[in-house]
């Protein structure tokens, strides 16, 4: 009877440590810098929906795949894309190997460091700073540029380095979709070869989930090398339009989860709502001007006009950084 005795009271014991531990897993927040608010309740019931087997809108595991724009939704982009900082940079070191820059825009421009009047000749005169920041390195010369780059350059108005912009409520839902069988895409209208170096330390995203607008490459024989050059034209922008076709032609399969901030990103949208498998569509509105910017209809940098429309018509989900975000960036 003793043994009996002490043999139901270990039964009651560990029954009980398995309670408390199961209730302590439940109550763990997965998103703890989102407010509790629409838009996280949302996200979170989407993933129990997708992701549990005995539910109606169970997903597999292998289409559980979850796109995310970069610049505006995973991190900062004000005042502007943090990409043409690096083609300034670029652009001033190369400079002494080009003195017709001296009397050309938008070379001259940045050379005067006139950023004002080198961006006014809008997205031509960006692409053609992107082109020459990149255009005859070998794809491992400008991993090595953009990592050096990466490692000093800081934001001219936060004095952070770029890498510490990245947005920790995103971090944070990019760990919860994997933790739930998602595979996790970078799809930006950026360079992809700019993002490769970075993204998998920045976002655990590797280099090979990454799409992004792309130079063409050549592959050459250098000093008895095999190596992929840049070329000076563009073989696909990946933006507005070109995001479902980069999807498809990289992933081959159909987002069930998108998240964006700008018109950019509305195309993604649409095309990732359009399966027949359950969807969530998730804009990034920035609304708060005293932790990060304010901006959205009117800004020449990540306008969010047709998008927010067609998110409030069609019942996408917003998240208003200001009223849904507890924190913005990571703290150290």
């Amino acid at each position: 009877m003793k043994k009996f005795f002490v043999k139901s009271m270990l039964v009651k014991s560990l029954l009980a440590l398995l309670l408390l531990a199961n209730t302590a897993f439940a109550i763990v927040d997965p998103l703890p810098s989102w407010n509790d608010t629409a838009p996280k309740n949302a996200i979170i019931s989407f993933v129990q929906k997708v992701a549990q087997p005995d539910s109606q809108g169970f997903v597999p595991v292998e289409k559980r795949v979850a796109t995310f724009d970069n610049d505006g939704t995973l991190w900062s982009e004000q005042p502007v894309y943090f990409q043409y900082y690096f083609a300034v940079d670029r652009i001033k070191a190369l400079a002494p190997q080009h003195p017709e820059w001296r009397s050309k825009e938008p070379f001259a421009s940045v050379l005067k460091g006139d950023l004002n009047a080198a961006f006014s000749g809008g997205d031509s005169a960006l692409i053609e700073m992107f082109t020459v920041a990149q255009a005859g390195m070998t794809t491992d010369e400008f991993e090595k540029v953009v990592t050096e780059w990466l490692a000093t350059a800081r934001h001219p108005t936060t004095n952070k380095p770029y890498t510490d912009m990245v947005y920790q409520p995103m971090l944070e839902l990019l760990a919860y979709l994997r933790a739930n069988g998602f595979k996790t895409y970078i799809v930006s209208g950026g360079d992809i070869e700019f993002m490769r170096p970075w993204t998998e330390g920045a976002y655990g995203i590797p280099p090979e989930q990454v799409i992004g607008s792309s130079l063409n490459k050549k592959f050459e024989i250098i000093n008895d090398r095999p190596v992929i050059v840049s070329q000076p034209e563009w073989d696909f922008i990946n933006d507005n339009v070109g995001k479902p076709v980069g999807i498809q032609s990289h992933i081959g399969r159909r987002p069930i989860f998108s998240c964006g901030n700008s018109d950019g990103d509305l195309q993604m949208m649409q095309w990732t709502a359009a399966g027949s498998d359950p969807s969530l569509c998730l804009y990034i509105h920035h609304t708060d001007a005293a932790r990060e910017w304010a901006y959205d209809r009117k800004s020449a940098v990540g306008r969010l006009d047709k998008g927010l429309d067609q998110a409030l018509a069609k019942g996408w989900t917003v998240a208003d950084m200001k009223n849904d975000w507890k924190i913005i960036y990571p703290t150290k």
